[in-house]
């Protein structure tokens, strides 16, 4: 009998508060299958670390300090990232929302519901569909 090793899904988080950062990566984390392979605070560290990493899925606030996250996707496009992209963020605007996707984006989940509907929102966005919280007003 042989035994198939089953590769892990590679995911980089950035947001500019560590906070946010531990506590995503240790409820990723808590799924064998879900690899956090780094922490990024800032776009710089964004663009190395998904240059260096390769990840399969970037999960990343809107919010941060020189250059928000929908800039930083299209960035991240532009040097050629292959990443899936799930936004993690305080904001339940529409022109929000609506940003994010139209940058490419595959998942959007409010922080204030965070731990229900982000590991819906990587699976889906994985499986190359799109995902919104719920708790969002449409």
């Amino acid at each position: 009998m042989s035994s198939a090793l089953v590769q892990s899904i590679r995911i980089l988080l950035v947001d500019d508060h560590k906070l946010v950062c531990t506590g995503v990566r240790m409820l990723l984390e808590s799924h064998p299958e879900l690899e956090v392979v780094g922490e990024a605070y800032c776009r710089a560290d964004a663009l190395a670390m998904t240059t260096r990493e390769q990840p399969d899925l970037i999960v990343l606030d809107i919010t941060m300090p020189i250059l928000n996250g929908i800039d930083a996707v299209h960035e991240l496009h532009e040097a050629g990232s292959t990443a899936k992209f799930v936004f993690l963020t305080i904001h339940q605007q529409p022109a929000f929302v609506d940003a994010c996707f139209a940058e490419g984006a595959l998942g959007y989940v409010t922080k204030s519901h965070l731990g229900t509907d982000l590991l819906p929102a990587v699976n889906a966005a994985l499986a190359g569909c799109r995902f919104i919280s719920p708790s969002l007003p449409r």
